[in-house]
């Protein structure tokens, strides 16, 4: 039961949290919530288009175990979208805020182990998604998009 909480619902936790970041504090918040979301897309994105790249099955299908996931992926397992999200979104909190980006990243540590305990990914996987996260916060905080929209916000 707290594998599958940590594995399926934590993530939509640590999302809540960019909620929490955009409505409190105005514009410096705003910044840091934009730019936690658009990496996460992003990298959700980027581990579904590696994925199709590296069709390897999922624990679970060689083990014949069940999963401990609210659902059943059906995708191959390279890299984690769940870990690759969980960071883009923690490393960009921790560029504009070390202590709250410490916060964060801790919970998308938790969010790639649990991934692996709930028979769903390899731990290459969630490397794989670690790496995609960084990487592309780091090109998103880069791009510095939020002068873009901020007069539509």
């Amino acid at each position: 039961m707290i594998i599958t909480f940590l594995a399926s619902i934590l993530i939509w936790i640590l999302f809540a949290g960019l909620v929490y970041l955009w409505v409190i504090d105005g514009r410096v918040k705003r910044e840091v919530a934009l730019h936690a979301f658009l990496s996460a897309l992003i990298a959700w994105g980027a581990a579904e288009f590696l994925k199709s790249l590296f069709p390897i099955p999922r624990p679970f299908v060689i083990d014949n175990f069940s999963p401990l996931t609210l659902t059943i992926p059906i995708d191959g397992s390279f890299p984690s979208g769940h870990t690759a999200a969980s960071f883009a979104l923690a490393i960009s909190v921790w560029l504009h805020n070390k202590k709250l980006g410490l916060f964060f990243i801790l919970i998308a540590l938790t969010i790639g182990i649990s991934r692996v305990l709930a028979n769903v990914h390899w731990p290459l996987d969630i490397t794989g998604g670690i790496i995609v996260g960084i990487v592309i916060s780091l090109i998103v905080d880069r791009l510095h998009v939020f002068p873009l929209v901020k007069n539509r916000l």
